[in-house]
């Protein structure tokens, strides 16, 4: 079995690992973040730690028990996204003592979903459940950024991509890799006075805002629909691949507003075909 994630130590006692590939309870894709497996090497050694986060996200009860390894840790972590945190990613990424993004990363929050059947009831105890996650993650995310909770909830709600800029304005990362820090002129300190002195591009916004302001700050949001539509686009699948017929000029599926193809299929299950067929 591949594993997707390492360990590097350097002569000064400090470790680095990488975490790449879904996080799940247990391996079933052959290239899952596991809490078990996770453990018996954070254990393993001691010291100071970097974690390099690149991971779509998974399960969040996984990503919980891998936050608080963190949290519980004896020396201290920090964190570095290269390219994406998304969905239960981010809550890992939350247990960083200083978490640092590439200039190019991007953090995606969303609320948690589920699959439930049965009756009534199992539905509305299903929804309970689906809320209780989310105060979990509100959780994390608000020890982290000191964000409110409604402002937390609304941008989970709105499923937002964060660029590297935004989750800096928003305390999601504490400083953006590669970015050398500019030493404040004189005069301009003196203009802005003691009461304002950073740059307002760099300021956290009014938690008194309204809620619905978030597109004048930055923040990118979009939907599922349209995020499952540029995953298939970079990816390169086409009709063909997703039918098994053959057009005669191949095309990116369209998604439709319930978030599957033409067939009835979701993007994971596209994926899972397209992994199938290169076994």
């Amino acid at each position: 079995m591949k594993k997707f994630w390492n360990w590097v130590t350097n002569d000064a006692g400090e470790r680095t690992l990488r975490l790449e590939g879904p996080i799940d309870a247990e391996d079933t894709w052959g290239n899952s973040v596991t809490p078990a497996w996770f453990r018996s090497e954070l254990e393993s050694g001691e010291g100071d730690i970097t974690v390099w986060i690149n991971s779509p996200g998974g399960s969040v009860f996984a990503a919980a028990e891998i936050y608080t390894m963190l949290r519980d840790y004896k020396g201290k972590v920090t964190v570095k996204i290269d390219a994406v945190a998304a969905s239960a990613a981010t809550v890992v990424a939350m247990a960083g003592d200083k978490v640092l993004m590439s200039p190019v990363a991007m953090m995606f929050l969303h609320d948690p979903a589920t699959v439930a059947m049965g009756n009534r009831a199992d539905m509305e105890k299903a929804i309970e459940t689906l809320d209780a996650v989310k105060e979990s993650i509100i959780n994390a995310y608000s020890a982290k950024t000191g964000l409110s909770h409604n402002k937390i909830s609304t941008l989970m709600s709105n499923e937002s991509w964060l660029d590297a800029k935004d989750a800096l304005k928003y305390g999601f990362c504490d400083e953006i890799l590669f970015t050398a820090k500019e030493e404040p002129d004189e005069e301009e300190e003196e203009e802005e006075g003691p009461d304002n002195p950073d740059e307002p591009d760099k300021k956290k916004p009014d938690e008194d805002e309204d809620e619905d302001d978030d597109e004048k700050k930055g923040v990118h949001l979009y939907s599922t629909r349209l995020m499952n539509q540029v995953i298939l686009n970079h990816l390169g699948v086409t009709v063909s691949a997703v039918t098994n017929r053959m057009p005669e000029e191949p095309m990116t599926p369209k998604i439709g507003m319930d978030g599957t193809t033409e067939d009835g299929s979701v993007p994971y299950q596209i994926l899972e075909r397209q992994l199938e067929f290169l076994r």
